[in-house]
């Protein structure tokens, strides 16, 4: 027998609970193994190719782990330290570069730019709260990042929950389907699978589209000669989740700082320009078909809403979680959607339908009139017509 739906909503309200305290209790401790389990969850797809290859499963995840680790070594030796070198010194010259700024304007525009100007005093006091904030900013970013990786618990537990994890991905999903309530388990499976879509298509396809472009701007950039590419090139990368908002603010930046360099060689700002237009072309017809495709995603506002709601209540590990759970809150408000337009409450009467017409009795057509003799005292044969009932 189906419990009442409000015995289920308590159960399940009591359970939302209990997991959020949970979280904001032990959320570092768990923080590992979150960041363990969505590194199984990203590379899942890739060892089940390989196994329709006719690899094991088990050799599939060793071979996984060892292409992992070198990448992270090839980041942490090559990649990292550069980005971080980049970044010290767009922060550092951050500074003479709006002073530039400010010389041009006011040798342009001179009218514009006089001491009482509002423009001239706000350029002023934005170079000095960069040359202020920013150094601390990028100090404490690389600080947090370098104690996060640093940490001995972390860099241990992270590659083994991730390695068992992998290994053990389709038994640990037979599990918990073997323990869903029977009367909800095909729509918790289906409910289930329209999560993994949208999952797929913004942790797996999405983050996919952030390394692709992030790598390509970085590289064509430097290639370009322009000094801080890599820095720009990391920045539109990481924002290129937002529609246009990656290519627009990278491009601005990139273009800002190749002005500056670059100034009077047209033909090298000219190309800076081409590369976010050919990177914005290549975004929109090639590489988002083909790895996010048409399936339905997250909308910007509410993707950004999740990260930072969840990263102000739990630090770090609610930006890991920010993305599952608004994916999850999606589908579950579609689904509600979905019921309740099919509910009496959105229909009204038209949920009722049209009354069924009464089946009525066929006509009876009336009767002939019947000539009946009838003899009535004092008139022989008198005649009477009667209709017969």
């Amino acid at each position: 027998m189906a419990l009442p739906i409000q015995a289920q909503a308590k159960y399940w309200g009591v359970a939302a609970l209990v997991l959020l305290a949970a979280l904001w209790l032990i959320g570092n401790v768990i923080l590992p193994f979150v960041v363990g389990g969505a590194i199984a969850y990203f590379l899942d797809p890739l060892a089940d190719r390989l196994e329709r290859t006719g690899i094991g499963r088990v050799w599939a995840t060793i071979l996984i782990s060892l292409g992992m680790l070198l990448l992270v070594v090839a980041l942490v030796l090559a990649v990292i330290p550069s980005l971080v070198a980049q970044l010290t010194a767009l922060v550092n010259v951050a500074p003479d570069l709006f002073q530039q700024l400010q010389a041009f304007l006011t040798d342009r525009f001179p009218s514009l730019m006089d001491e009482t100007s509002t423009a001239r005093q706000t350029l002023t006091r934005l170079g000095e709260t960069i040359q202020a904030r920013g150094g601390e900013f990028a100090n404490a970013l690389v600080g947090s990042a370098l104690g996060v990786i640093n940490a001995v618990v972390f860099i241990v537990v992270v590659p083994v929950v991730s390695f068992y994890m992998l290994l053990d991905w389709d038994r640990m999903l037979a599990r918990v389907d073997a323990v869903l309530p029977r009367d909800h388990a095909p729509v918790i499976r289906r409910l289930a699978r329209e999560i993994d879509d949208t999952m797929s298509a913004f942790v797996r396809g999405q983050i996919s589209v952030c390394l692709i472009l992030g790598t390509f701007y970085a590289v064509a950039l430097m290639l370009a000669g322009l000094q801080f590419g890599m820095v720009v090139g990391a920045i539109a990368g990481a924002i290129t989740f937002i529609p246009y908002i990656g290519s627009l603010v990278g491009g601005a930046l990139a273009i800002g700082l190749a002005l500056f360099q670059f100034w009077g060689d047209w033909v090298s700002i000219g190309l800076v320009a081409g590369i976010f237009v050919l990177g914005q072309f290549l975004e929109g017809n090639i590489i988002t078909p083909k790895l996010v495709g048409d399936s339905v995603g997250l909308h910007p506002v509410w993707l950004l809403f999740a990260l930072s709601a969840f990263g102000a209540l739990f630090g770090f590990l609610g930006l890991l979680i920010a993305v599952p759970l608004a994916a999850s809150i999606g589908v579950l408000v579609r689904f509600g959607l979905e019921q309740y337009k099919t509910s009496q409450l959105y229909q009204g009467s038209q949920a009722i339908g049209p009354p069924r017409p009464t089946e009525m009795a066929p006509a009876v057509p009336p009767a002939p009139p019947v000539t009946v003799n009838v003899t009535v005292a004092g008139v022989p044969d008198a005649v009477a017509t009667k209709t017969a009932p």
